[in-house]
């Protein structure tokens, strides 16, 4: 494609998302699974959690932290999150060009079919790396983009044809450097897999009394190899996630559901009330009744319906 048709394109996807993001945090629609997001000023850097997701910005850019790594993430590549991480982010925006961009959530049975369709046509899959990790966007996921981005202002067409591109996309994904991660993260065999498993588990029982021996032999791993295989694929040590998981939520409990501090802290499996406000505060640089009035406003005007990851994009 042509400097001029790929300039077009990407005008037409940015003028799509635009339309499709009217307001201000996340924008639902209806197709499940994909949402919009819009952000109208800059926001420095803060603690994130995704969930597993391809995400794509049309416009503006995000500097993304994750232990000891940053890269640079804007309109030229998407992003693949395999399995939930925390991580820290910072957004470039403006009012006269806002952030603009869309998520779509993994979801685990359609992927695990077009994964074994490959594997049946014999057609190799990159080795898995992190389960964060980005790639440049080419023709074709970008022709799938903007066919989905079509799709979604009818509703018809939204039902009956979005689901079809986004497993077109997620067949670009496989097929991309990044679709080992992805494939792996189906294996419960494999290293990779194992820990995703583990992550499952945390997102499931995070309220509950979690001991990470259980967890290493959940997944048939030494204490040794799960936390080197914990840290290979999250960046960090199992009672961190376990904690920001912990944290994250309480932060969607208090800004959705309106619980206060301490039935939060109780909610996500905090004991003490005093120790969950300071590890909050210390965690995401504000107190609680701060950030879950910053977090509102963030998420937009439509709740989150309940899922199995705490996610905020």
């Amino acid at each position: 494609m042509d400097n001029a048709a790929h300039n077009a394109r990407h005008a037409r996807i940015v003028q799509l998302v635009s339309q499709l993001a009217p307001n201000d945090g996340i924008n639902h629609c209806a197709l499940g699974g994909l949402k919009f997001m819009r952000a109208s000023c800059p926001s420095t850097r803060r603690p994130v959690l995704y969930e597993p997701s391809i995400s794509i910005l049309v416009q503006g850019c995000k500097r993304c932290y994750i232990g000891e790594r940053a890269f640079f993430y804007d309109a030229q590549q998407f992003l693949v999150m395999a399995v939930p991480l925390p991580f820290e982010a910072e957004t470039e925006a403006s009012a006269a060009e806002p952030l603009l961009g869309l998520k779509i959530s993994i979801d685990l049975q359609t992927t695990a079919e077009v994964a074994m369709a490959l594997d049946e046509a014999n057609v190799p899959i990159a080795s898995p790396s992190q389960g964060f990790v980005s790639a440049p966007m080419d023709d074709k996921m970008s022709g799938a983009v903007l066919r989905l981005l079509e799709a979604m202002v009818s509703p018809v067409e939204a039902r009956l044809l979005g689901p079809g591109i986004v497993r077109e996309i997620i067949y670009y994904v496989l097929t991309s450097p990044l679709g080992g991660a992805l494939r792996s993260a189906l294996t419960h065999h494999s290293q990779f897999g194992k820990i995703g498993k583990a992550l499952r588990r945390i997102h499931n029982d995070f309220n509950q009394q979690i001991d990470v021996a259980q967890l290493a032999n959940e997944a048939g791993m030494s204490m040794a190899a799960f936390h080197a295989g914990f840290k290979a694929v999250t960046m960090t040590s199992p009672i961190q996630y376990l904690k920001s998981t912990r944290l994250h939520k309480a932060r969607l409990l208090m800004a959705q559901n309106g619980l206060s501090a301490a039935a939060a802290s109780s909610r996500v499996g905090y004991e003490s009330s005093s120790q969950f406000s300071r590890e909050f505060k210390r965690f995401f640089g504000r107190t609680p009744v701060e950030e879950a009035r910053q977090m509102r406003t963030l998420l937009g005007q439509e709740p989150e319906p309940e899922a199995a990851y705490v996610t905020y994009q």
